[in-house]
């Protein structure tokens, strides 16, 4: 790997994961869509400011809205946008990207990697390697513009579009993220995302309480012994279409144990309730956040796609997707990622997995 990496993005996981890579010695460089997002940067003296479980003041090679310059100058370039934005961002940096490069997707939700390289396929773009994984760090912007980083997982997936991209990208995860682990495939790799369980559902029980602006945290207050059944039910489904493409998922009480550690045995409620900065984290001041709009429209949406191919009942996930719908005003079965956008189309559940083994 070279040490100029690139970084896409501007909000707090692009800046804990600038920081990250910079206090292990790379040249960071920042792309954004608008200039005007990294005036923090410019404030800082082109700085990345980060406190908690990363400490320091880290100088950064660079930061702009030029593709061609950021794609020039970087080896292996960092998706760290939210995930809706990859078709407008790979448009982008398609006809400056160069054969031997990678790109990461940092929280790519469901296939992600597979939506970005179907994407550079249609552009004629050949020769970039492209992989995913989960965002890694639990972070927050300050007023200050720094980002103060409460968690850092010390397990979750890694994966490819196909196996062989999975197995191709091992010795890169290796040196560069040690403790992440590769995924039997990438259907794996995208429904092992606890945001995907938690988020919406958390969002649509306690949606009274956001729309009113009251104040509570999130993952502390927003579930009780007989609420977080709508949770449980959700990782049920997401379990059963793992199956149907000849996989199983760690369950999400032990996902959040290897995320941050702890050694916790219990329930999904009090897996919740140990880890040490879930303790302190707020719910959204509105409903329209992206903890669902990219876990629906980015995950659930093609899930349950994935399990109508394979036969898989998902009323849970449907029922949430019809809701974020509603509170939305928007019809995410139509805008999300659909197999359509992954290049699927048309494919049976068998065929799918035979792609994604491949």
């Amino acid at each position: 790997m070279g040490n100029d990496v690139g970084v896409v993005g501007s909000g707090p996981s692009a800046r804990a994961l600038s920081a990250h890579l910079a206090e292990r010695g790379r040249r960071v460089h920042l792309l954004t869509r608008d200039a005007t997002h990294l005036a923090w940067l410019r404030g800082h003296d082109g700085c990345v400011r980060a406190t908690g479980k990363i400490d320091g003041t880290f100088q950064l090679a660079g930061g702009g809205d030029d593709p061609a310059a950021f794609a020039r100058a970087c080896e292996t370039i960092y998706l760290a946008t939210v995930v809706t934005a990859y078709p407008d961002v790979v448009a982008r940096l398609a006809p400056h990207l160069r054969a031997g490069q990678r790109i990461v997707c940092f929280s790519s939700k469901l296939g992600g990697s597979v939506e970005v390289a179907h994407l550079l396929a249609l552009a004629g773009v050949r020769g970039v390697e492209v992989v995913e994984t989960d965002a890694l760090f639990a972070c927050r912007i300050q007023d200050d513009g720094s980002v103060r980083v409460r968690g850092i997982k010390q397990w979750t997936l890694y994966a490819g579009p196909t196996r062989r991209a999975t197995e191709a990208a091992r010795a890169f995860f290796e040196r560069e993220h040690p403790g992440l682990e590769a995924a039997d495939h990438v259907i794996q790799r995208g429904l092992t995302d606890f945001g995907a369980v938690a988020h919406a559902p958390t969002v649509i029980a306690n949606m009274n309480r956001i729309d009113r602006g009251e104040s509570f945290l999130f993952y502390l207050e927003g579930w009780t012994e007989r609420t977080i059944v709508i949770m449980q039910t959700v990782e049920a489904e997401l379990n059963a279409i793992a199956h149907a493409f000849d996989t199983t998922l760690v369950p999400m009480a032990e996902v959040l144990d290897r995320y941050y550690g702890g050694g916790h045995e219990g329930t999904l409620l009090s897996a919740m309730h140990a880890v040490p900065n879930y303790r302190e984290s707020l719910a959204p001041t509105t409903l329209d956040h992206r903890y669902v709009r990219e876990d629906v429209s980015s995950t659930l949406v093609l899930a349950s796609q994935l399990a109508a191919l394979a036969g898989v009942a998902t009323p849970t996930i449907d029922a949430v997707i019809q809701l974020a719908s509603l509170l939305h005003g928007s019809d995410y079965r139509s805008e999300g990622r659909s197999l359509a956008r992954l290049g699927w189309s048309g494919l049976s559940a068998r065929e799918i997995l035979e792609r994604v083994r491949g």
